[in-house]
């Protein structure tokens, strides 16, 4: 399992505009997430070994905020020929296992994941109010086979921060995982 690092996208970067289908085939947009004072999009897969090492505390963390203010939208934009246990089937059973409680969506084209310049599974992305970027690096410092606690400290602070009109941590480090899985052709030129 290779490591990848977040591209550290500029603060103060507007989110750029989606419109994508969940795995029954409705689709959510970053209109629909207006009223919220904080959005949180995510680039996660199904069968990355970094995501699957946080994501049960990522499932706790999103419910115990949700009620503070925090939306969360999750993306998967894996190549779905080379990576079939991404495929919006499995997308569903697993957003089912692990009690998603937000939106889980199918970026088909990988266009979104382009916008957001995401370059790893798990990649995050905390916007303001005005949909600015605030907070872009990892969950916390755990990561598969190392000794550290999911806890989501660095995520929380950041939300924390956010909720309560303060300055968000200036120590933003990247959040690794495994690279997304570009289609053939597609890549980006950073990627």
């Amino acid at each position: 399992m290779a490591m990848r690092q977040s591209r550290m996208l500029a603060i103060g970067t507007p989110a750029p505009e989606f419109a994508l289908p969940d795995p029954a085939g409705k689709i959510c947009a970053l209109k629909d997430f207006a009223s919220s004072p904080a959005l949180l999009i995510t680039f996660i897969c199904n069968h990355c070994p970094y995501v699957k090492h946080v994501i049960g505390g990522f499932a706790a963390f999103t419910r115990e905020y949700s009620s503070k203010g925090l939306a969360v939208v999750a993306i998967s934009a894996n190549d779905i020929k080379a990576y079939p246990d991404d495929a919006p089937p499995a997308m569903a059973r697993f957003a089912h296992e692990h009690g998603f409680t937000f939106p889980y969506l199918y970026d088909e084209s990988q266009a979104v994941a382009k916008d957001y310049q995401a370059m790893c599974t798990p990649d995050f992305f905390l916007f303001d109010r005005a949909r600015k970027l605030v907070y872009r690096g990892q969950f916390d410092g755990s990561r598969p086979g190392g000794k550290v606690p999911v806890t989501g400290k660095d995520m929380r602070a950041a939300v924390d921060a956010l909720l309560a009109g303060r300055s968000l941590p200036q120590d933003q480090v990247a959040s690794a995982g495994c690279s997304i899985k570009w289609k053939a052709g597609n890549e980006p030129e950073w990627a």
